[in-house]
């Protein structure tokens, strides 16, 4: 039986790139309780994965999957601006957010 090794996607924990890395940031995450919302599926619970992207025009795009699956879901509220404290600071705070659950969604940048 041979397993298949997730592409992109670093050992369970949190992975953090450099401010301003136009590399993905990724975190293993629990979803707590309602989980985490998304634009095709609806909520997904559980342990999942969740990789946050630079995008065009100072965006940023959240991908989210049950940890292991094929599937990439868009994490509802994405993409949104980047904030003025940065891809990693608004990495983080998603990943509280999708710990915490209620539907989680992208937060609102607050200016």
């Amino acid at each position: 039986m041979t397993t298949r090794q997730p592409q992109h996607i670093p050992h369970p924990g949190h992975h953090a790139c450099p401010q301003g890395s136009s590399i993905a940031l990724t975190a293993h995450v629990k979803a707590g309780p309602g989980g985490a919302m998304t634009d095709e599926v609806g909520v997904i619970t559980g342990d999942v994965t969740l990789t946050t992207t630079p995008g065009p025009d100072d965006t940023v795009n959240f991908r989210i999957q049950y940890t292991g699956a094929e599937e990439w879901y868009t994490l509802t509220g994405s993409p949104a601006p980047l904030p003025p404290d940065g891809l990693a600071a608004l990495h983080e705070r998603t990943v509280r957010s999708v710990r915490a659950g209620g539907g989680a969604e992208v937060p609102r940048t607050i200016s």
